[in-house]
């Protein structure tokens, strides 16, 4: 439930019985190499020291031009961008994404310290603060900027921190980690007591006309529950706030997690299933045991072209949610699950590497992209997307992002 104010921008069993030997050959280069080298080559292609943002779908033959999608770098993207490139041992490409989120966190246009946007303009950062996203419609002589663009939503403010905090780990250079703080105390700002409590959506629009998000999400607190729990100390109880609002969408009777609630920060939403609300709860570090049943939950209802859909309509395999089922079979103790979903992750590279964002033309997920949507309007093209290339590399190398560390215990380090 992430992105795409932009994108003017049958089951899975019978793929899980296949026997290892019939997989794709992508699928047993398990450590996702061409991945790896994808996402570092589109750090160094752009040759120098500066700090760099990745731009989220990069080009690619026969993809429609989309002026507010061709130089976008989706901050969720670019964070987990940089953990693959660590768990892929490039500390160095890794560290010039951290640092494009470290000068984001550092100083924002128009709001406090610690204000990180939705999306920034792909490229090297030789501007301070970072500029968020925004295009000149030459035929309009026009400036345009994108209110999902220029909006901070807490999903993506937790990701950033995270990112920040493994940078930290890995180089020891303490500014990432006072960079994930700067992040923290304006992130701490969307709690609220309505309901379960936990934390909004975030804020969206232009600078003088935003407007808080009041609905709550399952993955966004699953997000800030982790991130406040890496943080540790004075954040734990803020960690153990969103944890709460995440429990509190748990239904054991029917195996799964609801997706958050209803623009009143009050009511359950119950009627769309969300996959990454089934999945990222397992990362978490503290995850319940009981939480397992949801990855059932995933497979039977989420279950599309041998992967995962987005929503429960199965219209179509998501590449980003398939990885992230791969992870968390790796972490639940399935390896021919999580060999069977990477594998369907995989199968939808580009030959440069970059894997496609679906496997159709379009997908839906049953979601609005902002509060002035009158339709169930956030859909994924097919195209490339650095976000699912990511989220592959973290599966086939075993790297949990919640906890910043593979998953044989070690922390990825220079």
């Amino acid at each position: 439930m992430r992105q795409l104010r932009i994108f003017h921008l049958r089951l899975i069993g019978l793929a899980l019985a296949l026997p290892l030997a019939l997989l794709p050959a992508p699928a047993r280069a398990a450590g996702a190499e061409a991945q790896c080298a994808a996402i570092a080559g589109a750090v160094n292609a752009h040759p120098g020291p500066e700090p760099v943002f990745l731009v989220s779908y990069p080009p690619a033959p026969g993809a429609g031009g989309e002026a507010a999608l061709e130089g976008a770098a989706f901050t969720y993207d670019n964070a987990l961008a940089a953990m693959a490139l660590l768990a892929c041992g490039h500390p160095a490409e890794a560290r010039r994404i951290g640092d494009a989120l470290l000068a984001a966190s550092a100083a924002d246009r128009a709001g406090p310290a610690g204000r990180v946007r939705n999306t920034y303009r792909a490229g090297p950062v030789r501007e301070y603060p970072p500029p968020p996203m925004g295009w000149w419609d030459q035929g309009r002589g026009t400036w345009f900027e994108d209110p999902y663009h220029v909006g901070s939503a807490v999903g993506n403010l937790a990701w950033a921190g995270l990112a920040l905090l493994a940078l930290g780990d890995s180089t020891h250079d303490p500014r990432y980690r006072e960079g994930a703080v700067r992040i923290a105390r304006y992130t701490a700002g969307f709690a609220d007591d309505l309901g379960d409590g936990g934390f909004i959506g975030g804020v969206q629009g232009f600078d003088a006309e935003a407007r808080p998000l009041t609905w709550k999400s399952t993955e966004h607190n699953t997000d800030v529950a982790a991130f406040f729990s890496r943080l540790g100390g004075e954040w734990r109880p803020l960690a153990a706030a969103a944890r709460r609002f995440v429990d509190a969408m748990w239904r054991p009777a029917e195996g799964r997690f609801l997706i958050g609630t209803a623009p009143d920060g009050v009511t359950p939403v119950e009627r769309i299933s969300g996959l990454d609300a089934q999945l990222w709860p397992q990362l978490l570090a503290d995850a319940a045991p009981a939480w397992r049943a949801a990855f059932d939950t995933a497979l039977r209802v989420h279950g599309a072209q041998g992967g995962l859909d987005f929503n429960d309509d199965r219209d179509g395999l998501w590449t980003e949610g398939t990885a992230q089922g791969a992870l968390v079979a790796r972490v639940l103790g399935r390896p021919e699950e999580a060999r069977a979903l990477l594998a369907a992750a995989l199968a939808e590279a580009e030959p440069d590497g970059f894997l496609r964002a679906t496997r159709n033309p379009s997908i839906t997920t049953g979601l609005a992209i902002g509060p002035d949507s009158t339709t169930d309007d956030f859909l994924y093209y097919r195209r490339p997307h650095l976000g699912a290339t990511a989220w592959a590399v973290l599966a086939a190398r075993g790297y949990n992002p919640f906890t910043g560390a593979s998953l044989d215990g070690r922390r990825e380090s220079r």
